[in-house]
């Protein structure tokens, strides 16, 4: 059996295709699996790491004003099609799963040209524009979202949830290596806020500029992700040379940092919102008011309207990141029932629902 598997951009794109590719591989260790991905983006070093071999097309996504990427928009689109249509026909797939993301869309509606069978991956719980326009041609899709009907077919949408790393599967024995890991103090709440791989200049602010009262936790440490590009300028911060604040440029172990945590603030990308429903540990969302259709305020709540975390807004987050940490770390019953909550939304078995599905469909 033969799979494409087609999107990226960001990594809540990329894991779960990944998650969904190593579930296809532990079903069927002969299957061959090739992703298509946009040139110069995340997955095209991220995929081939993760042991699978990529193709890239020359594709981006449509800028907010009038720049010279969007001229060139419809002649990319045009060129990521007519190579997709190249790459499928070499390859010769017997299903193509599309992830969401630029490269999605022109390698998913070649497909539909070429009459194969078609599974999309939606991770939001608002879908994106290429699953929107692709939803007709697609055989069944899976959401990472209940009540997801309202945007598709009925009868072809399946809530399976988003698929995770495996590694996220059992924290509860990890903890004593965390604290270990990460130079921790087994007597103190450890925090870990993190604004994904990329990390998120606001959070980033809102720690250095509460500098002051972070230096009087006492008994609160914090594992901090700074984020590869913002690392130069906070790193040099009063709050980064805190004994215990442990700055980082990006976390390789999030399993340990998930398992050590007791609270989590962070943005409110669906594959982290996956993740944490799969921990269960209370959070603070703080969604990223610069994803397209406001993705991620609209993933934040759908966990909001079933009482499963605290949301503070971009805008906020340095006024209000001390009050509601401390309040939050202080109030165990608040913990137990976010906790509770959001443990009542994990989907663990996604990836192995979502192969099942891709190879009941690849043999029709």
């Amino acid at each position: 059996m033969r799979v494409v598997i087609s999107g990226g951009g960001t990594g809540g794109h990329i894991y779960p295709a990944i998650a969904i590719a190593d579930a296809l591989k532990e079903r069927n260790k002969e299957i061959e699996i090739l992703f298509i991905g946009a040139e110069g983006r995340m997955e095209m070093e991220k995929v081939p790491k993760a042991g699978y071999p990529i193709k890239g097309l020359w594709i981006s996504g449509l800028q907010r004003r009038l720049t010279l990427k969007n001229v060139l928009f419809p002649i990319k689109v045009l060129h990521s099609i007519w190579k997709s249509r190249f790459i499928l026909k070499k390859f010769n797939p017997n299903i193509i799963v599309g992830v969401g993301g630029y490269a999605s869309g022109p390698a998913l509606y070649a497909a539909s040209w070429m009459k194969i069978p078609i599974v999309l991956q939606e991770q939001n719980s608002y879908p994106g524009i290429t699953n929107k326009l692709l939803a007709s041609k697609a055989d069944k899709i899976c959401t990472g979202y209940p009540d997801m009907k309202k945007f598709f077919d009925d009868e072809k949408t399946i809530f399976t949830g988003n698929p995770v790393r495996k590694d996220l599967l059992n924290l509860t024995d990890k903890k004593k290596e965390a604290l270990a890991h990460f130079d921790l103090d087994h007597n103190k709440k450890t925090i870990l806020i993190f604004g994904g791989s990329l990390g998120a200049r606001s959070l980033n602010e809102a720690m250095q500029k509460n500098n002051t009262s972070i230096a009087n936790w006492k008994h609160i440490q914090v594992i901090w992700q700074i984020g590869q590009s913002h690392m130069t300028s906070f790193s040099e911060t009063e709050t980064a040379k805190l004994n215990h604040v442990k700055p980082m440029k990006f976390i390789d172990r999030m399993d340990l940092a998930y398992a050590v945590a007791d609270l989590i603030i962070c943005r409110a990308g669906a594959l982290t919102i996956s993740e944490l429903a799969l921990v269960a540990k209370p959070a603070i969302l703080v969604p990223s008011p610069y994803v397209s259709e406001d993705h991620q305020t609209k993933n934040a709540n759908a966990l909001i309207e079933r009482e499963a975390a605290i949301l503070i807004t971009d805008t906020n987050i340095t006024k209000k990141l001390i009050d509601t940490a401390e309040n939050l770390l202080s109030d165990e019953m608040r913990q137990k029932l976010l906790s509770k909550n959001l443990a009542s939304m994990a989907k663990p078995n996604a990836a192995n629902e979502i192969a099942g599905l891709i190879s009941k469909i690849a043999v029709e």
